[in-house]
């Protein structure tokens, strides 16, 4: 089987949207880096602020949407990291 490319995951992560911006995740600037390697993804994402109550939930949803949405893929690592903080004009 083929191995997830970048433009799939973040295809696939633009099915989670921000609930208090209304924006998916890839459009806002959230996601930082994705990787695939031998069906493994891992992604790199931040929030749009440290102290947002939905990080962890965030990142659950984004891993999920992944698995659903995307062939190949046998098991996701998504890791919140604070630097560099997420500014506007990262959108």
């Amino acid at each position: 089987m083929a191995e997830p490319t970048s433009s799939e995951i973040l295809e696939a992560l633009r099915g989670v949207v921000d609930p208090e911006m209304g924006i998916n995740i890839v459009d806002l600037g959230l996601i930082y880096e994705t990787a695939a390697r031998d069906g493994d993804v891992r992604v790199v994402m931040t929030m749009t602020t440290a102290a947002c109550p939905l990080g962890e939930s965030m990142a659950d949803e984004a891993a999920a949407v992944i698995r659903q949405r995307v062939r190949g893929v046998t098991s996701v690592s998504v890791q919140l990291v604070w630097e560099p903080a997420w500014q506007p004009s990262m959108m």
